[in-house]
């Protein structure tokens, strides 16, 4: 049996007597005699281009479409078929820097562009299209299904649909639609390849790694899955976040079981020596965690011996101290928040809503949103908007008498909220924080309060921070200068502490030129950066793009700036992937094995990301490698 994964037509340097496909309806018979034309991408592709030496060696890569490989000076080279330009052909050098040039090759995009006109010139007045020379590939088809299902969570059996199969039937008669299996299969088999890929970005990373992670227990399995999602700041200074593990963990759900699950994470993914940070509720049996990790990963392999090492989820703090304080108005939030739930219920109840509204003459440009328990700033945002509709409420009861609606908050509810709301909107605000590495603050924002906050101690607990600077600027100077072999920088500290003895005369020279070093060394980068005025704070201030652009003139404070900044003070990221997850094993997909849920998960995460980045750069396509195994099950 013929390779699917070849291409069907062999150059576009003939003609080809195609038939006409109706945009509205199947193709014509072939009783003519003429050849059914196959379908892909937009770009026409012609033929291998490979030299009769190198076919025993199947090019797998979709980028030998465009060019051909020849051996010259008994080297092989890659020759651009558009503009003739050679490259490295050997296969050791990969073909990243074929696809870079492809993206860019003036002439292909010249190509790109008659082919586009000629098919537009083929289309015909009656609606139907003449195609010209395309082509086919099962495996790229196949692929594309694959990652169809896992961005868009389509359930596994949609292969098994009569309706999906007869709509890809009419667009490609020769696509064979997989079994259930054989999706499965293909999912995993991607999975794996993405993984690798994800790999190979995080050891290539200059940056060090933070981790938020956190526990689920699905409610249609009944199982418990841990959540781990890596932040880092790219080469590029962009702040990235990877679900790198969405595991199922068996219980019980001890300190030894997470902590085990969190290592072997960690070291299958090589970040174990890489780590700033790992953010965490604020939680007994986390404390227990982190202390486990921290002996078991060694604390010198930790900034500052793992004083940076344990993060306590901010949010999950925040939401304790505000729940202490929604108890008090409890009865009175939930009234508002069933008056809410009530009048949006449905369109014809907004409807009513609106005409209350418009009576009042208050604007409804705010629509009325609910709240979720366990969220408080939901909860403000909640009151919010309905203490600007307080009015409305009554209204309502006034104009429509509705027996269904016995949900009306006091006017005690409504002052208390009002009191509430004003409070909550102070943790709202603070929730954005501020940083010595902020140079729109540095200190100056940590005295304008610390003084309020500590009185007569404020000096002392500022310098306590800035010594941390201090202490964080000499472990990073350390690193970077044992990763070069570079000797240690002079320090001027040590030179007065060597002993003197002042019975030998020889020894006062010595004295004075300690001195003249001393005052000539030259300040470290923190003083020479908190030295400088704090600049202006304005709306559109890029922080990453500031410390990407000023990192000559600091370059170990950018380094710190790179990992401190890529530190989430939340486990927010890990807890929306549950949300995915519940998605993900619903009740239609709760017999999914756990190994599937994590592919799904995960390689979810790295699709859209991929295709978000792809989007923003243009990407020209991907690297459609076909593995051996992968061809023998397309043939089989």
């Amino acid at each position: 049996m013929s390779n699917l994964g070849e291409n069907s037509i062999s150059s576009t340097s003939h003609t080809i007597n195609s038939p006409q496909l109706s945009t509205e309806g199947s193709p014509s018979p072939s009783s003519e005699g003429n050849s059914v034309p196959t379908l892909s991408q937009p770009n026409v592709v012609v033929e291998n281009n490979v030299s009769s030496e190198c076919t025993s060696s199947k090019l797998k890569s979709m980028v030998w479409d465009h060019f051909k490989k020849e051996k010259i000076n008994n080297e092989w080279k890659a020759i651009c078929n558009h503009c003739k330009n050679k490259f490295n052909g050997e296969s050791k050098n990969g073909t990243s820097h074929l696809r870079d040039h492809i993206k860019r090759c003036k002439k292909r995009v010249q190509v790109d562009i008659r082919q586009q006109v000629l098919i537009a010139n083929q289309k015909k007045l009656d609606g139907k299209l003449t195609i010209g020379a395309f082509s086919f590939n099962q495996y790229v088809a196949r692929k594309e299904l694959s990652k169809m299902i896992i961005m868009h969570e389509y359930p596994l059996s949609i292969v098994d649909h009569s309706q999906f199969r007869k709509y890809c039937s009419s667009l490609q008669p020769m696509f064979e639609m997989p079994t259930r299996n054989t999706i499965k299969r293909d999912i995993l088999d991607l999975y794996e390849k993405e993984k690798r890929n994800m790999l190979s970005k995080l050891e290539a990373n200059e940056g060090r790694i933070a981790i938020t992670t956190d526990m689920w227990t699905s409610d249609h399995q009944n199982k418990g899955y841990m959540a781990v999602t890596a932040h880092y700041i790219d080469n590029s200074w962009s702040l990235q976040k990877r679900v790198i593990r969405f595991e199922y963990v068996p219980a019980p759900h001890t300190i030894d079981v997470i902590a085990s699950s969190l290592m072997k994470c960690f070291l299958d993914w090589n970040i174990d020596r890489k780590l700033t940070s790992i953010t965490v509720d604020n939680c007994s049996v986390n404390d227990g965690v982190i202390k486990l990790l921290v002996d078991r990963m060694g604390a010198n392999t930790l900034l500052l011996n793992g004083a940076f090492f344990h993060m306590r989820c901010c949010a999950h703090i925040l939401h304790l101290i505000v729940k202490d304080g929604l108890s008090v108005i409890r009865d009175g939030i939930e009234r508002i928040r069933h008056s809410v739930l009530f009048w949006s219920a449905t369109p014809k109840r907004w409807e009513r809503f609106e005409e209350a509204a418009r009576q009042l003459r208050i604007s409804t440009t705010k629509k009325l949103c609910s709240d979720i328990r366990t969220r408080w700033n939901s909860t403000f945002l909640m009151l919010q908007t309905a203490l600007s509709y307080k009015d409305v409420f009554t209204r309502c009861v006034q104009l429509h008498r509705d027996p269904l609606y016995k949900y009306l908050p006091t006017d005690d509810d409504w002052v208390f909220a009002s009191v509430i709301c004003d409070k909550l909107k102070l943790f709202y605000e603070i929730t954005e924080g501020f940083s010595v590495l902020d140079p729109r603050y540095k200190t100056t924002l940590l005295e304008y309060y610390f003084e309020n906050i500590y009185g007569v101690t404020a000096e002392h607990e500022v310098e306590r921070i800035v010594q941390l600077c201090r202490d964080l600027v000499t472990e990073y100077e350390e690193r970077i200068m044992s990763s070069k072999n570079e000797p240690q920088p002079f320090n001027g500290a040590s030179l007065d502490s060597v002993p003197v003895d002042l019975g030998n005369p020889g020894d006062f020279d010595a004295y004075v030129s300690r001195k003249r070093q001393k005052k000539t060394q030259v300040i470290s980068e923190l003083d020479r950066y908190l030295e400088v005025d704090v600049i202006s704070r304005t709306s559109d201030f890029d922080i990453l793009t500031w410390w990407k652009t000023i990192g000559p003139q600091f370059p170990i404070l950018q380094a710190i700036a790179r990992d401190i900044y890529a530190i989430p003070v939340s486990t927010v990221a890990s807890e929306s992937t549950f949300s995915n997850g519940g998605r993900l094993v619903n009740a239609q997909r709760n017999r999914l094995h756990h190994s599937t849920v994590e592919a799904l998960a995960c390689c979810q995460n790295w699709l859209w990301a991929e295709e978000e980045s792809n989007s923003n750069e243009g990407n020209f396509y991907e690297d459609d490698e076909i593995e051996q195994d992968e061809i023998t099950d397309l043939t089989t």
